[in-house]
């Protein structure tokens, strides 16, 4: 089933892409003439637009229903692949399915049927019970990262979902790991296979892998000589739990540094600050647990600390994956405790790093996050929040950063310096005739 409906050239052009990569351009090929796929590659080697390629060719746009289904394990990728899946630019629309907010708001969103649904499986199931997804015009299945979707414990829930999609004529796996047997529930019929995973995929040229060793078994005070030594790169610190990671952002924040924090206990609004801080350059560190090893698409992250060593291979490398993204470099530090030893994934010629016996504060990020009480459900937008700050803040255009619209609220970063400023001009302001609550991000 061939679409010319959306020429490869024009979404190219709209993703700011000037060719497909080897691994795209085989699922491309492969999913023309094949049913059932099964698409192995490296995290940040391109895999989502290695299916959403695919799926798109199989849209019709007449039909008002939805025709495919993504199927991820966490809310962050589902996010990630509807932002990729907008800005190739075609008008069908896209929903996005997840717990964490309300269900109601997404039920509105089903009103309509989109082309394509990205969920995750306990909400996407919930859905279906209701009837809110129109389940018998789905053709096209994608389970992207399927392996953690199984090893997140989503078996049931998937299983319950696949055996509801009765008119599936097409499935698409997808995952960075190829130590996963692939569930029954699935319903492949002999599935062809593209395996992009080379050998040295688990610890790539470009990711250095370094140890250091800490003379306790509390290891608090190694990793803040450590992040003073790195500087204000932009880093992310792995624990094991959520208490722990609680706790080594306090003791950070004690000492002086500028780090926040991210784990699956959160509220929903809390993770979205947390990470927006991350990204806009508000902090630089990000302290969390194995909950953003996967499906968080955030650029230039430099370096991976594991503070806990990953229990596994396999969680091992997609904490490294964060990092050494497409052509950029990273580096992996372990922080060993006396009694730890080495997992023997580690490469031997790991290098060990000695800290120097002077170190200093990394300097201040220079960027402050505000929330905006309003999103898109209010019809606020980007543009409105940059008018609104330059006239009625008086703020230049290089002094607001990255800007975040979610439903219901927003994010802007703005220079630190200017941020006590703007708040005092725009206290009793309105934005789209609107008197919201806008404050320092907590």
């Amino acid at each position: 089933m061939q679409n010319d409906t959306y020429p490869l050239k024009e979404i190219l052009a709209h993703l700011d892409i000037e060719a497909l990569n080897d691994m795209q351009l085989a699922s491309l090929a492969a999913n023309e003439k094949h049913d059932d796929i099964i698409l192995l590659s490296a995290t940040g080697s391109g895999k989502t637009l290695g299916f959403l390629l695919p799926l798109l060719q199989r849209i019709d746009p007449a039909n008002k229903k939805t025709q495919a289904l993504i199927i991820v394990p966490s809310r962050e990728l589902a996010l990630q692949i509807e932002k990729v899946f907008k800005q190739m630019g075609t008008p069908l629309k896209v929903t996005c399915c997840y717990g964490g907010h309300l269900r109601e708001t997404e039920e509105n969103n089903l009103l309509q049927p989109p082309a394509l649904l990205v969920g995750t499986p306990g909400r996407l199931a919930d859905h279906i019970r209701r009837g809110n997804i129109t389940v018998d015009t789905i053709q096209t299945l994608v389970l992207d990262e399927f392996d953690k979707s199984l090893e997140l414990g989503f078996q049931e829930e998937m299983s319950f979902i696949i055996s509801s999609l009765k008119g599936l004529k097409k499935r698409i796996l997808t995952s960075a790991t190829h130590s996963v047997e692939i569930p029954v529930f699935a319903g492949l019929q002999s599935p062809v296979m593209l395996n992009f995973l080379a050998p040295g995929d688990e610890a790539p040229e470009r990711l250095a892998i370094q140890t250091l060793q800490s003379d306790g078994k509390d290891k608090l005070e190694t990793l803040f000589r450590l992040i003073c030594h790195l500087g204000n790169r932009s880093s992310v610190v792995f624990c094991n739990h959520r208490e722990a990671v609680e706790r080594t952002n306090a003791f950070l924040h004690d000492q002086g540094i500028v780090s926040v924090f991210y784990h699956g206990a959160m509220e929903q609004r809390e993770r979205d600050a947390a990470l927006c801080k991350f990204r806009n350059g508000t902090s630089n560190l990000l302290v969390t647990t194995d909950l953003a090893a996967r499906g968080l698409d955030i650029p230039n992250i430099r370096y991976i600390i594991h503070y806990h060593l990953p229990n596994t291979e396999d969680t091992f490398t997609h904490r490294n994956g964060r990092t050494a993204r497409m052509e950029a470099s990273g580096t992996a530090i372990l922080i060993l405790s006396p009694e730890e030893k080495m997992p023997p994934y580690i490469p031997a010629d790991a290098e060990p790093i000695e800290l120097p016996e002077q170190y200093e504060l990394p300097e201040k990020p220079k960027w402050s996050t505000l929330f905006i009480a309003a999103g898109k459900k209010d019809k606020v937008n980007k543009v409105d929040i940059v008018g609104f700050l330059t006239n009625k803040g008086q703020l230049k255009k290089e002094d607001i950063g990255l800007i975040e619209v979610k439903d219901f609220f927003s994010f802007v970063a703005v220079r630190k310096v200017k941020a006590g400023n703007t708040l005092q001009l725009i206290r009793n302001e309105k934005i789209k005739n609107q008197k919201v609550k806008i404050e320092v991000a907590k």
